[in-house]
């Protein structure tokens, strides 16, 4: 007899939902997260580049936000939360008119001003009246373009597309053959290896990355060490955030707002991006309803971005949604029960293990080769369904 997991429990605007009590565990997809934060780590660069940060001290602000990312599923917001990752161009653009050594205070600022913004929204109700106020072709506009800027960085001069043409081509190549071929699905239903292979999601893509990049001369093979990741806190706390720096003048909150507001327009894409792909998903999946409800999105990605703020300020940001793992996710999602028991068993194993992997030095050193690889791979993906919903809200 499976086994049967409790309701979720309310809590005002919010659904608790624990490991092993609303929710099993599912190996297939806390696996993919172990690998998976590769893409978590590809924001060190940012902030190392931009910022003059430490890579000990950038991969503490990674686990924090790793942390943070743990309070959508376990609150009841049924998606792999993620970056806000069209709107980081614009977020080097605006860091880039400020000195180096004031660009952390206007870091600060603007992602408080966003967060602030954010919880707003979602506490007045604000957030779920403006989606379903704007026109489907304006929103579709919106999406439509969200997913083009995911994909057009990675084409420019000296991107990562130029860094890595073999290994991007076949990993994406790999993931859309596993993720959306009619072949592969019609192999899953007679062999059980393409079962198998079915529901490891963009793992074996992934996988595969580490290999071919080497094997192209685009990456060197991974060399392992063991033990544990050694975060830097002190130095972050000490000359990266509010508690070594104090808080920035007014007038770089007062700046930070244009930025903000061109930064919310990508936000209110994926919001609208995660409404159209857990419909989806509900049409195919009638034993249970996935509620997503975008005021109480609103409040945790803005809890995340105004923590952060205050705790790491995060060149990446703190968004609603990571397009990519979740319709890996939700994919596996509809193959029923006996594939994923519920929704946030797929996207709460999944976040599990992204945070496991960032402790353990043999995964970090694995990856770290192809940070570039499994960036394009998520923006790949990230442009492909952005591009798919807009055409669809026309």
């Amino acid at each position: 007899m499976p086994r049967t997991y409790a309701k979720a429990w309310k809590a005002g605007p919010f659904r608790v939902n624990l490991p092993g009590v609303h929710y099993r565990l599912e190996w297939q997809d806390y696996t993919q997260g172990l690998v998976m934060c590769a893409v978590d780590l590809s924001a060190i660069p940012l902030m190392t580049e931009m910022l003059g940060m430490p890579f000990e001290a950038a991969l503490a602000i990674v686990i924090l936000n790793g942390l943070l990312y743990l309070i959508h599923h376990l609150l009841g917001d049924p998606v792999v939360p993620g970056w806000i990752t069209p709107a980081i161009p614009l977020l080097m653009l605006y860091l880039e008119d400020y000195d180096m050594d004031e660009r952390v205070h206007a870091l600060i600022a603007f992602q408080l001003v966003l967060g602030v913004l954010s919880i707003f929204l979602g506490a007045t109700g604000l957030a779920s009246k403006i989606v379903r106020l704007v026109p489907n072709a304006l929103r579709a506009g919106i999406v439509v373009g969200a997913g083009i800027a995911a994909i057009q960085g990675l084409f420019v001069e000296g991107g990562r597309f130029e860094t890595f043409p073999w290994a991007i081509t076949i990993c994406v190549g790999l993931a859309f053959f596993l993720l959306y071929s009619r072949l592969f699905q019609s192999w899953q239903l007679k062999y059980a290896w393409a079962r198998f292979v079915g529901n490891l999601g963009i793992l074996p893509a992934m996988l595969s990355a580490i290999i071919v990049a080497p094997l192209f001369g685009e990456a060197p093979w991974p060399s392992l060490d063991w033990g544990f990741s050694a975060p830097d806190f002190g130095t972050l706390y000490s000359e990266y955030t509010v508690f070594g720096l104090g808080l920035p003048p007014v007038s770089m909150f007062l700046a930070a707002i244009p930025t903000v507001l061109a930064a919310y327009i990508v936000v209110f894409g994926d919001v609208l991006q995660t409404r159209a792909v857990l419909d989806e998903a509900n049409e195919v999946r009638t034993d249970q309803k996935i509620e997503y409800d975008e005021n109480r999105s609103h409040l945790l990605f803005g809890a995340r971005n105004t923590v952060m703020s205050v705790a790491g300020p995060d060149t990446a940001m703190c968004g609603p949604l990571w397009a990519a793992m979740t319709v890996t996710t939700t994919e596996r999602y509809k193959k029923g029960p006996r594939a994923m028991q519920s929704i946030f068993s797929g996207v709460g194993s999944f976040r599990w293990g992204t945070n496991t992997a960032l402790w353990l030095l043999p995964i970090v050193s694995l990856v770290e080769p192809i940070l570039g690889v499994a960036l394009a791979l998520t923006l790949f993906i990230q442009g492909f369904v952005s591009i798919k919903v807009g055409i669809l809200e026309t």
